[in-house]
């Protein structure tokens, strides 16, 4: 099942349900979960993928709105999908992978309400955790580097247009600042997930995975 506030992904698996809903309301989330669980019975794996990343801003000029607007997404909508995940996967247990990213252990500039969303996402995962290995319930994160996603490469045209270096220029600035000189990818970090779902990792909980190409 997919959840997002947008219309279904063209993408999507053909047998896969959709499921619109906001994060940041609860109630969403637990009408996702009760789809999920009258159509399967069951809810093995969840990955709390939604976020966004607010304008940059240098601190003196944070907008305090974009800042409850990133908190309400990026850190009430991980809590409130844990929470509803793990109320029906008690009896069975599961792996809830969170999206963190290398900013839930180091700041940038200028992106101040970004990088403190990501620092409260890990200790929600390390948190619960800790509340919810007693039910066999994983509970991780992926810490991606800059990876070229749509919105990454729209930010960059955003600072291009504002007079900063092109777009080109900010992801070779990138890559050049990774030990394997290039960028991870989305397939990459996709790929972790999957780990992190997997029995492979069935002994890894409360732990932040970096998937960045070695930033240095």
């Amino acid at each position: 099942m997919c959840l997002d506030i947008a219309e279904a992904p063209t993408r999507l698996p053909a047998d896969w349900l959709f499921h619109g809903g906001d994060v940041s309301k609860e109630s969403a989330l637990e009408a996702a979960v009760a789809a999920v669980t009258d159509r399967f019975r069951a809810l093995d794996i969840v990955v709390a993928n939604a976020g966004i990343a607010p304008p940059w801003h240098d601190t003196v000029d944070v907008d305090m709105d974009e800042w409850d607007t990133a908190f309400a997404v990026n850190v009430r909508g991980v809590m409130a999908t844990i929470k509803r995940a793990a109320s029906v996967m008690q009896d069975a247990g599961g792996s809830i992978i969170v999206m963190g990213s290398v900013n839930s252990v180091r700041g940038h500039a200028p992106q101040s309400a970004y990088v403190a969303t990501k620092h409260a996402v890990l200790g929600i995962v390390r948190s619960a955790a800790l509340d919810l290995g007693r039910y066999n319930i994983r509970v991780n994160a992926l810490a991606p580097g800059p990876v070229a996603t749509d919105a990454l490469v729209a930010r960059a045209k955003d600072r291009a247009d504002q007079g900063g270096p092109g777009v080109e220029e900010t992801l070779k600035n990138y890559a050049s600042q990774t030990a394997m000189g290039r960028l991870a990818t989305e397939d990459e970090v996709a790929s972790a997930a999957l780990f992190l779902a997997s029995s492979h990792s069935s002994g890894i909980t409360g732990q932040l995975l970096p998937v960045d190409a070695g930033l240095l």
